[in-house]
């Protein structure tokens, strides 16, 4: 484990930078941050600070620098002598490297690829009409983020992985809670552990009862000896921390993005061409999930005229590499037809999101049903009333009032 050296004293830590309260950002001084300081130690929501990267450039290097390496929450911040970290490893595919992580990867490429996401296409669409359909019954207003951004990529996560939908009123508290451990610690620490039980358990009864999703492949795989306990054990949590919660997240601020602002909405309802458009656009103007990305470097590092020692944490921001001036024509004006779009909101390297596809092809899914079934969607109450979660930098609405 690498571990922290006294931090550097070359200016005093800035403020962790956050969007305003009841917005999902992005933080105002994104900007200002990459024209005069790309490189800056921030004061981390929790004990500790952190090297800030904001330019493009910069975060493009970092996120495929084998030099960087993501912790697990017991393993930064370093705790206290007195206060030694306790409890289990949150240990997701992010922060696996090496040959375990390659094998993981590889047995779980095929199930993620390209290819299975077209075939899964006209599920994952019937997913989404089933639950607009019930929405339409129902009759407005609706709250869209508990009637379909939160359902919608919970089921097509649970039905492609192998994850019992019914648990949910179990496993998404904690999956929050481990979510926001680098806010919380000590309660994601707990959540970690619940989560690992259950898993376990999960993973026991896929053995006993085998099925025709990832976990039960996962499961044979081990049995053969090509992947262990714990491999398969990350791969769950991944599903259930990242590759779930982030996706209701996004889903949610898409939408908002697109019903506050009707000319957005109308124009994707006129020519559905643009959505594919609208969806890389979206991936890159959605500041979701701010700053959350926690890298240690393994030996000392020089990036624009800053030394960043060994085991000091460093925060590549995509949101603000995805608005950098120098990359992005009028960053801050959301364009369906912008061409080209390079942002990073997968990540790059050896860690970029092996769900890339099934992402893309939810949030599809999500845009053509809605300006389809409900071409006058617009918001029911005034988008200054809309409750949000400020708690954390993972910013999204926690009720999306709509009707049409």
């Amino acid at each position: 484990m690498v571990r922290p050296m006294s931090t550097s004293t070359e200016h005093e830590p800035r403020d962790f930078p956050l969007a305003p309260p009841g917005t999902m950002g992005p933080p105002a001084n994104y900007a200002a941050l990459q024209r005069e300081c790309p490189v800056t130690r921030v004061r981390m929501l929790i004990d500790a600070t952190a090297w800030y990267v904001t330019r493009y450039e910069d975060v493009r290097a970092v996120l495929a620098d084998p030099r960087f390496v993501r912790p697990t929450i017991n393993a930064w911040p370093v705790p206290a002598v007195d206060q030694p970290s306790s409890g289990p490893e949150l240990v997701t595919m992010m922060e696996m490297d090496g040959p375990r992580h390659r094998a993981l990867r590889q047995a779980v490429a095929q199930s993620f690829s390209a290819r299975a996401a077209r075939a899964r296409e006209s599920r994952v669409r019937a997913r989404a009409e089933e639950l607009l359909a019930d929405v339409e019954r129902l009759g407005p207003p609706a709250d869209l983020v508990a009637a379909f951004a939160e359902p919608f990529p919970l089921l097509v996560m649970c039905d492609l992985v192998g994850i019992p939908a019914d648990d949910r009123e179990f496993f998404l508290p904690l999956a929050d809670a481990a979510l926001g451990a680098m806010v919380t610690l000590e309660e994601g620490r707990r959540a970690t552990e619940r989560l690992r039980d259950y898993l376990t358990d999960l993973l026991a009864y896929k053995e006993r009862e085998p099925a025709d999703d990832v976990l039960t492949d996962l499961v044979r795989r081990r049995d053969s000896g090509a992947l262990t306990q714990e491999e398969l054990i990350a791969f769950g949590l991944s599903m259930l921390v990242a590759g779930y919660r982030t996706s209701t997240m996004f889903l949610a601020n898409a939408v908002l993005t697109l019903v506050s602002h009707p000319e957005r909405f109308d124009a994707l309802r006129n020519d559905p061409t643009l959505v594919p458009g609208a969806v890389e656009e979206l991936l890159r103007f959605l500041p979701v999930m701010n700053g959350v990305v926690v890298l240690l470097a393994t030996e000392d590092v020089e990036l624009r005229g800053r030394r960043i020692r060994a085991g000091e944490a460093v925060l590549p921001i995509i949101p603000a590499a995805n608005r950098d001036h120098s990359v992005f024509s009028d960053p801050d004006r959301f364009d369906p037809r912008r061409r080209p779009n390079p942002h990073l909101s997968f990540g790059r390297g050896t860690h970029n999101c092996v769900g890339v596809h099934l992402a893309r092809l939810e949030l599809t899914a999500a845009l053509q049903s809605l300006t389809s079934r409900f071409p006058a969607l617009r918001l029911a109450v005034p988008e200054h009333r809309i409750p949000w979660d400020d708690d954390s930098p993972a910013k999204s609405p926690l009720r999306l009032p709509v009707s049409w």
